[in-house]
């Protein structure tokens, strides 16, 4: 098994007196992890909330009931917690009221759990999100040099747990993770009113990672308005499948103030919505696809290691631009990201001349892991 880096970051959290919250998409490993973790107890209850017995229990949930439910368990998991109604309050008068219970609970889509959740646990909860595998993990599990001989693999197929671990099925499994699984909690949303729209959405951003998105752009080539647009990608987003950068300003002349990109947290869907699985020497978008590989990685490794910053990319009018910026602690951290090691990287005098306090860096597969380790 391949061990999850925040597994031992729940694990310090037990029994402290808070609800534990897992989010992550569907299928990337929040049932295993947990189940890994809870293996060597017998006093734990797993509850699958996808389940019509356990809707049920919690329907008319009280403080009285759920004891007498969960018997002498000191440590509850509901998994798929987001199908549950009410569940941010039933989770708290759980919390409030049987103190000797470790609650935890996963959900699969944040804008269901977190709108659910926020509000009623506040100051009751730690939350964590789970993502495919990361960088980190693999190369713990494999070893450095295999898991660097593999990029081209994880360019083209991406990390879900499912797809790392069944070498040679690649192309099936992702069509079955993206038809059947990564798309549910979207299709079940009760607002969607066009989700051909919304598919044809995911493949115009995947053609477009590493470019501006404009939404009016986007807007005329799907014939919908821009407040859908927006509504539709702010859904996506709050469906683990992608995440947006801003563009960082500061006010200086000559900076974009309102641009944004977008890129996906795993490369395999990228690549299953272009249907392109070509080898990355015999792809045009290979620089893209690198870029959305190494700002999914280092976004992972900033979530798992929980430390504040911010994301942007950086352009001016006159077309200077770095790929990411990453600002923390009043530093900002300027990335170029190359494929080919041979490639020419100097860093804007415009920006160094605005942002004095800065460090430069470029990324290739040959330092990547002086980055993501």
């Amino acid at each position: 098994m391949i061990q999850r880096n925040i597994h031992q970051k729940i694990t310090d959290k037990l029994f402290k007196g808070k609800v534990i919250i897992l989010l992550g998409p569907r299928q990337v490993g929040k049932t295993t992890l947990l189940k890994e973790l809870i293996k060597d107890r017998n006093d734990a209850l797993w509850l699958n909330a996808d389940e019509p017995d356990i809707q049920a229990v919690f329907e008319n949930a009280t403080s009285s009931r759920l004891k007498n439910y969960f018997g002498t368990n000191k440590l509850v998991v509901i998994d798929e917690a987001q199908t549950l109604t009410d569940i941010g309050i039933k989770l708290k008068i759980i919390n409030d009221t049987l103190t000797d219970i470790q609650l935890i609970a996963t959900g699969s889509s944040a804008f269901e759990i977190k709108n659910k959740t926020n509000e009623p646990l506040t100051g009751r909860k730690w939350q964590f999100q789970l993502f495919p595998f990361s960088f980190a993990e693999l190369v713990e599990h494999y070893g450095l040099i295999e898991e660097k001989r593999m990029l081209p693999v994880r360019l083209l197929y991406g990390s879900y747990p499912e797809i790392t671990q069944h070498l040679g099925e690649e192309k099936d499994r992702l069509k079955l993770l993206t038809d059947s699984y990564l798309y549910k909690d979207i299709l079940m949303y009760e607002g969607l009113k066009m989700p051909d729209k919304l598919i044809h959405l995911l493949q115009l951003l995947a053609f477009r990672i590493g470019t501006e998105i404009n939404y009016n752009n986007l807007s005329k080539e799907l014939k919908i308005d821009n407040s859908t647009v927006e509504k539709y990608i702010q859904l996506l987003e709050d469906c683990f499948i992608i995440f947006r950068l801003k563009a960082l300003s500061r006010n200086h002349s000559k900076e974009l103030k309102k641009g944004r990109k977008i890129y996906f947290f795993d490369n395999g869907v990228v690549n299953a919505l272009l249907g392109n699985f070509n080898l990355p020497e015999n792809r045009s978008d290979i620089g893209a696809l690198w870029e959305n590989y190494v700002i999914s990685e280092l976004y992972k490794k900033y979530s798992y290691e929980n430390r504040w910053a911010n994301f942007y990319f950086w352009r001016t009018q006159d077309q200077q631009e770095i790929d990411l910026v990453i600002e923390e602690n009043q530093v900002f951290h300027a990335f170029e990201i190359k494929w080919s090691k041979n490639s020419k990287a100097r860093l804007s005098k415009t920006f160094s001349r605005n942002y004095q306090n800065h460090t430069f860096h470029v990324i290739t597969p040959d330092t990547i892991e002086d980055y993501l380790l």
